[in-house]
């Protein structure tokens, strides 16, 4: 069964790979839509009394985020090892294709929400590191025979240094960012990234500060999805991109009898038999089935402020990327 899903999902992912540069419409909303939600620094309406879910439980709201980190606490030593069990590896390409739809260049800052143990903002130092790599070697291509003010020019710009690109992984959970550092070390990446502990719906950021904003599966165990929104708004700079990658609706009838099939019988035993929790996992199973859908959560950016805001579906929609900016 688990061959049978790998090979749908790796055929629907070379298809949505093929259309990820389909830009839509960019479509502009009255600035009385902004207006509905209010600012996060002035979110201040009391949750007493008020409930969410968690997973397919209904739970005061004032307990979730509690409930959330001990989840992640309790799976923090092996989440890596859990995803690419759970997602058969297809995780790393998800991943892979937000990093070549975001496309950044180098010397650009970015804010990795949730980023747990760092595997966004290791892909991004990576990726612009690569980047000024290629643009040197083109450059040096493009200049077989320099003359003495290419050879002065390139001799300034060697002096300057490269442009340094800095990542910073905000997570509320300091078990993840604890085994994210670990990671780091062991990859012996030290320059240009940094920890800090910070609340999705509270960022300990000023504002105007990142170029891009990511958030990788964790927009999901939010308890006010639309005050992330607003942080993530706030402290992007103009121009900034939004981007998320989360676990979405499932487009085709017989993936989502497979899907279902799989998450619901085999991931939670997945998660007792390598990381030894069960409950873990099933609530992970059930807040992906509470997640708004695609079209929702585009008009819950809209929403928010951002502009341009676009999704693509990965894998026949058991992923999304959205996309959008700051203007």
């Amino acid at each position: 069964m688990a061959a049978s899903v790998r090979t749908l999902a790796l055929r629907a992912l070379s298809d949505s790979i093929r259309n990820i540069h389909h830009v839509s419409r960019c479509r502009i909303k009255h600035l009385c839509c902004r207006a509905a939600i209010t600012g996060c620094r002035g979110y201040s309406d009391s949750t007493e009394g008020r409930s969410t879910h968690f997973g397919f439980q209904t739970v005061p709201e004032e307990e979730k985020a509690e409930k959330v980190y001990k989840v992640f606490e309790n799976v923090a030593k092996k989440y890596d090892v859990m995803n690419d069990a759970m997602s058969l590896g297809i995780h790393r390409l998800w991943k892979d294709t937000l990093l070549h739809t975001m496309n950044p260049q180098p010397g650009l800052r970015l804010l990795d929400t949730a980023g747990g143990t760092g595997d966004i903002s290791f892909r991004f130092l990576e990726y612009t590191r690569s980047m000024y790599d290629r643009q040197q070697r083109l450059r040096a291509k493009s200049h077989q025979t320099p003359s003495w003010q290419d050879i002065a020019d390139h001799y300034v710009s060697d002096k300057a240094g490269s442009p340094q690109s800095r990542a910073v992984v905000c997570d509320i959970n300091k078990e993840m960012l604890k085994v994210g550092k670990q990671r780091a070390e062991k990859a012996g990446i030290t320059t240009g990234l940094s920890w800090v502990v910070g609340d999705a719906e509270e960022l300990p950021f000023d504002d105007d500060q990142f170029d891009i904003y990511t958030i990788a599966f964790g927009i999901r165990n939010v308890t006010h999805i639309e005050q992330a929104l607003q942080e993530a708004l706030r402290v992007l700079k103009p121009g900034g991109r939004f981007m998320c990658l989360e676990f979405s609706k499932v487009t085709n009838p017989l993936l989502t009898r497979l899907y279902d099939a799989y998450s619901f019988q085999m991931i939670p035993v997945l998660g007792e038999v390598i990381a030894g929790d069960w409950k873990s996992y099933q609530y992970l199973v059930e807040s992906i089935r509470k997640f708004p859908d695609q079209e929702t959560f585009k008009e819950m950016i809209e929403d928010a402020g951002f502009f341009c805001v676009q999704y693509f579906n990965l894998t026949g929609g058991i992923v999304a990327i959205h996309s959008g900016f700051k203007l």
